[in-house]
């Protein structure tokens, strides 16, 4: 009796937009890990920022090279990297007696003498030589010379054009080591990058990420969004760290709320045939898909994003991978067919109708804790 042949799993396209937010971005670097072993989706676009450029850059040159284990691979040796040029240069670190601490430094003496340095003195001040232990970090894991002729991903880099205070992005043959440092440059931290004449900071003021290049660059119209910067706190911050940290997760959402809200609107002009014929074929009914973290990312202070602590790393890393199976099973089925988020109720609603009157709503859900 002859055997049967195991089915070949269905393989589907999809883009993803990955955000900014340090070392947290190594729940993102778990969810590429999951996603590349799983092998049912093929990555055609990336949009990134920051951290979120890190990853793709390391995702997009280990596939070039060697498919998707090399990718894996690469990523692995990008946030290994991190942690090694983290304990050797980062200024925040967990001094002998602090090592029983939560993830969070808020409480490390040596964060505390940095952050208030970093509010009295600018870069060009206190880091004349511009010295940034990341560029060592990207030339030992990616040849950028070389993966500006990458043809298995696209890539499409957010910065922040100083002068204009506009999302400028970078496609993949114009991808340098300048512009992933552009992507992930923090002013309070290191002097503007200088590309072409012209000065970047971070891409996460004004787009983290940006999502447009995606509706008109590539042919999938699903989008999937790896959020690292939590979109809802079920409290009030109130001490000087957590008000500023809710503060930069509030800009650094605010440019992607935006755009969800514009793919709402044309998503409400197709599903009610609004459009003229004429210009039907101008527009693409986009997919959105979202992996939040709210429940993880919650539980950690913007002290963390400099963590470079091999265990707090491999752990997001660990949830990534976590959250990506779970994800996978729920609903890769719906890719190429439906969103799988309700964009007003999870983005665009008011107050009211996201926590509903009552203001215990949250304790409901179930968490996932990095403690």
């Amino acid at each position: 009796m002859p055997r049967k042949s195991k089915k070949t799993p269905q393989k589907k396209t999809i883009n993803l937009a990955l955000q900014g937010g340090g070392a947290h971005g190594a729940f993102a670097w778990g969810v590429l890990d999951k996603l590349l072993e799983d092998g049912r989706l093929d990555v055609e676009g990336f949009c990134a920022t920051s951290a979120g450029t890190m990853n793709a850059c390391a995702y997009a040159y280990g596939k070039m090279r060697g498919g998707p284990e090399k990718a894996r691979e690469t990523l692995h040796d990008f946030w290994w990297n991190i942690h090694t040029a983290g304990q050797k240069y980062s200024p925040v670190k967990r001094l002998p007696w602090e090592k029983n601490f939560s993830w969070n430094m808020d409480s490390s003496s040596a964060f505390f003498m940095f952050d208030s340095i970093t509010r009295m003195f600018s870069p060009y001040q206190l880091n004349p030589f511009d010295f940034n232990p990341l560029r060592n970090v990207l030339e030992q894991t990616v040849d950028f010379e070389e993966l500006r002729r990458c043809e298995c991903t696209d890539l499409f880099i957010s910065t922040t054009h100083v002068h204009t205070g506009k999302v400028r992005v970078f496609e993949t043959e114009e991808v340098t080591l300048d512009v992933a440092m552009a992507s992930a440059c923090l002013p309070f931290l290191f002097k503007a990058v200088e590309i072409d004449g012209e000065d970047y900071w971070d891409g996460g003021y004004v787009g983290n990420p940006a999502l447009f290049p995606l509706f008109y660059k590539t042919k999938s119209r699903d989008i999937l969004i790896i959020h690292i910067n939590p979109m809802t706190r079920p409290e009030t911050p109130t001490t000087a760290p957590q008000i500023m940290n809710r503060i930069n997760e509030i800009s650094f959402n605010s440019s992607l709320i935006k755009e969800l809200r514009a793919i709402a609107f044309v998503k409400k002009l197709i599903e009610h045939d609004m459009l003229k014929d004429e210009h039907k074929n101008n527009f693409k009914d986009i997919l959105i898909h979202s992996v939040l973290t709210d429940d993880v990312m919650s539980e950690l202070s913007v002290t963390s994003k400099f963590d470079s602590d091999w265990e707090f790393l491999t752990k997001l890393r660990d949830m990534g991978r976590e959250t990506m199976a779970a994800w996978l099973d729920e609903n890769f089925e719906h890719i190429g067919v439906r969103d799988t988020v309700d964009l007003h109720g999870q983005f665009l609603n008011s107050v009211n109708q996201m926590f509903g009157n009552s203001r215990g709503q949250h304790a409901h859900k179930k968490k996932v804790s990095v403690k």
